[in-house]
């Protein structure tokens, strides 16, 4: 149970690290003050692997490391001031995302289909934080925190949202049946 219980915090470290690295790929777009980047698929294949608990516990931990200051977020920037700016909103979104697509998943089941209506509706909950965020820190209308924070992001978005159920769902399989993974969570005590 121990060592069931060390795996999966072991896996959720790694999931904080690969979002890390997939939030270095950025994609800056004129005129619209937020970048594509590899956040999100990141976010959905952590959920998608892990579920609830270890995927949220995955995005803790890299939303942690970026405000002690280590450069995780995207473009290699970190802090306190990442999180208060124009994509903090996003950011703290990630880990209401990765609870609720983990949270559909678990209650719905680890099918494809299912994740890739739980990771649709986990691109969704970022986006409306990322809004949130944006319209209160540059002080702008909702029609242009919606313009500027979501609309750019819905197609990429879905994309994103179906390459994490597709690799999330067959790279779990391949955990369980290798034995590195259990589908079932350890309890916490």
């Amino acid at each position: 149970m121990r060592n069931e219980r060390l795996r999966w915090l072991l896996l959720s470290a790694i999931f904080a690290a690969v979002t890390a690295v997939l939030s270095q790929l950025t994609v800056p777009l004129p005129l619209i003050p937020v970048p594509f980047t590899g956040q999100t698929l990141a976010v959905g294949l952590a959920a998608t692997i892990l579920g609830s608990r270890y995927g949220t516990l995955a995005l803790l931990i890299y939303v942690l490391l970026g405000a002690v200051g280590l450069p995780v977020f995207a473009e290699a920037s970190g802090g306190v001031q990442v999180l208060v700016g124009k994509t903090g909103g996003f950011i703290f979104g990630f880990i209401a995302t990765a609870y609720v697509t983990g949270l559909y998943l678990e209650k719905f089941g680890f099918t494809l289909k299912h994740a890739v209506v739980a990771n649709v509706i986990g691109m969704f909950v970022t986006l409306a934080f990322g809004c949130v965020q944006l319209k209160y820190v540059l002080d702008i209308p909702w029609d242009k925190a919606i313009a500027f924070g979501a609309t750019p992001f819905l197609v990429v978005g879905v994309i994103k949202a179906v390459l994490a159920a597709l690799i999330g769902i067959k790279v779990r399989e391949r955990l369980i049946a290798s034995r590195l993974l259990r589908a079932e969570q350890p309890v916490a005590r």
